[in-house]
């Protein structure tokens, strides 16, 4: 399966921010949560709804949001 396609977006939902697997869970507030240091495991027993390949996806989804070009003007 591939992981992005558990990233959804609702623009009823969440603001229309991605979410994860149309549940009200923000792929946001997961990358928060590992930012800050909680691993894995916490985030699962905090968001029973919520599995490993989900985190992983979050993840992805960062890391192809943030794969592009960055022009700069010449001085």
């Amino acid at each position: 399966m591939d992981l992005l396609s558990r990233i959804t977006f609702n623009p009823n939902q969440c603001g229309g921010r991605p979410c994860i697997r149309s549940m009200r869970i923000r792929v946001q507030d997961v990358l928060g949560l590992l930012a800050a240091g909680e691993t894995e495991e916490d985030i699962l027993a905090d968001f029973p709804d919520l599995e490993s390949d989900d985190i992983r996806a979050c993840l992805a989804f960062a890391a192809a949001e943030t794969d592009h070009p960055v022009l700069r003007a010449v001085s």
